[in-house]
């Protein structure tokens, strides 16, 4: 069959795709990967086929500085329903929000590829469309050639569990009380293109979800498991990586959101090392290159490089100190090593809640992240071997999902229930 998949131009959105397109190739199926065109050389360097469409806008420039700050204490507005829930929360003040983030957000992204990616949907004839959770366009297009479509998550489902309350919502009242901007806008698109709103339209025909049941939050929608597959882009492993230890080694990583979409990281890193070089192990951080010049001193027990496949770097560590973001946290989940997060971005505070009443880490909010704090929680996480025990039970819970290749065979009975005629 053929199958599109469908993200906007997000470096860390497409990377969690392309585990399950590879499946679904070497299960002999066609793969496309449509963007907008500055996406195309990621695309390729995965070994996958890329249909660049539309034009390059650069809407995070458009984005409101009220926001920006939001995203950086944690899911913004009206997506902390997932975290807060309907019930408390004002409706005049949800549906607001709710709007706006609509128009300056899922509207100004989408927008830029709607067209091409419909043309290329009625023209190609894709028997399966899969779209990363805010690629609304990918459902659209999907409608408009009958092909079957779902989401394919990067994260936690926050986007499902806000709309599932909002709709939940609405339904107990009547016009002109209800409302649904994101419903609204989508509609508007369904009639450009000749076929009804629906719901799916939304959530997707079927959701699949890369999170083990500790780690997820779900609405009432048909989620597909399945384990979620480290990739990270071209990689290439030191040999300092696999080289004989004589100590325990912990791996400071912070991601590239904090330096790539914001002016650096939210914690004196410089602090935290400090606070490190005495302790009996070896420390890798990966600061990004631009922000290397800003340590006054690297300690004898520190080691700072760029970048290092974390696939490669997680399974040697006794310990990681992270950010919190999907990636990061569900590689070095895989690997059965306990985590000490710092969250400091949209998801980042849920889930890694949800990993620490797991048993498998510690919080520590970035207000309180100092070097003796970052200490204090990181000894504890080598000491105590309860968190060790619950990472190595969270590894087993990813290890039972089914993987990219089982999926794939998922899917093709998927798109024979979904697909129209």
């Amino acid at each position: 069959m053929r199958v599109l998949l469908c993200t906007l131009p997000q470096r860390t959105h497409f990377l969690t795709m392309v585990p399950l397109a590879w499946a679904l190739r070497t299960a002999g199926h066609e793969v496309r990967v449509a963007s907008l065109p500055r996406l195309t050389d990621l695309i390729t360097d995965a070994g996958l086929t890329a249909v660049p469409v539309g034009r390059d806008v650069d809407v995070e420039r458009m984005d409101r500085p009220e926001d920006r700050a939001q995203w950086r204490r944690g899911l913004p507005k009206p997506y902390d329903l997932a975290e807060v829930g309907a019930e408390n929360v004002d409706w005049a003040e949800l549906t607001e929000s709710h709007r706006a983030f609509t128009q300056w957000g899922h509207r100004l992204h989408n927008q830029p590829m709607m067209a091409d990616l419909v043309r290329l949907a009625q023209q190609w004839r894709p028997d399966l469309v899969l779209w990363e959770p805010n690629t609304f366009a990918g459902a659209i297009a999907a409608k408009a050639c009958g092909a079957a479509h779902g989401r394919l998550l990067f994260t936690m489902d926050v986007y499902g569990v806000t709309h599932a309350h909002i709709r939940q919502v609405n339904s107990r009242l009547v016009p002109p009380e209800r409302d649904d901007a994101l419903a609204e806008w989508l509609e508007s698109y369904a009639r450009r293109y000749g076929f009804a709103f629906t719901e799916d339209l939304v959530s997707g025909q079927f959701t699949v979800d890369q999170l083990s049941p500790s780690l997820r939050i779900g609405a009432p929608l048909h989620y597909v498991p399945m384990r979620h597959i480290p990739y990270g882009g071209r990689a290439v492993v030191p040999p300092w990586v696999w080289a004989p230890r004589s100590r325990p080694r912990v791996a400071l990583t912070l991601g590239l959101s904090a330096t790539d979409h914001f002016d650096g990281y939210t914690l004196n890193v410089a602090d935290v090392l400090d606070s490190l070089a005495d302790l009996d192990v070896e420390v890798v951080a990966t600061i990004a290159a631009a922000e290397q010049p800003k340590l006054p001193r690297v300690p004898d027990n520190v080691r700072v490089v760029d970048y290092v496949p974390l696939h490669a770097l997680a399974p040697t560590c006794a310990a990681v100190v992270n950010h919190g973001g999907f990636g990061t946290l569900s590689t070095v989940a895989r690997y059965g090593v306990p985590q000490l997060v710092l969250p400091f971005h949209f998801e980042g505070p849920l889930l890694a809640g949800k990993l620490a009443a797991q048993g498998a880490g510690l919080v520590v909010q970035p207000g309180a992240a100092t070097g003796a704090t970052v200490r204090e929680q990181l000894g504890r996480l080598l000491d105590e071997p309860v968190f060790r025990e619950r990472a190595e039970a969270l590894r087993a819970e990813i290890e039972a999902l089914p993987t990219p290749n089982e999926v794939a065979g998922q899917l093709v009975e998927l798109t024979a229930k979904y697909r129209a005629g």
